[in-house]
């Protein structure tokens, strides 16, 4: 049984992943980066099947950490289509720490990431309707 410390997330569960010692600082507290690396990667794979197609990440917008993920943390990235304009999407994603042996979530931070859907020779094209 999963306990939520903050909330419980919002959106899909789209990657899950374990915090490494190669992911950490001396300190071991993971990299801000690692984090934000596997947000980039749930929201392509949900960017990509909403797309139908190849995306690429053209924007994030504003992201804090408010909490720390640690060594032998799993973390889950939740993400959610916000918006489809015409040739690009905003996704919310949220990242989740679920401590190392433990049953606690946390919330660790949340931003938005704009996709551009990109057709065979790398130009913008339009997102299919769903």
């Amino acid at each position: 049984m999963v306990r939520y410390a903050d909330g419980k997330p919002h959106g899909e569960l789209t990657l899950r992943t374990l915090a490494m010692p190669s992911d950490a600082n001396a300190a071991g507290d993971i990299f801000g980066g690692w984090v934000m690396a596997q947000m980039d990667l749930a929201c392509g794979i949900r960017a990509a099947e909403r797309a139908r197609g190849r995306v690429v990440t053209a924007a994030v917008k504003e992201m804090a950490f408010a909490k720390p993920m640690k060594i032998g943390d799993t973390l889950c990235i939740y993400t959610h289509v916000e918006r489809v304009g015409r040739t690009s999407m905003t996704l919310k994603v949220e990242a989740w720490a679920q401590r190392y042996l433990s049953e606690w979530m946390e919330k660790v931070t949340d931003a938005d990431f704009v996709m551009v859907a990109l057709d065979g020779q790398g130009r913008p094209k339009p997102v299919p309707a769903e």
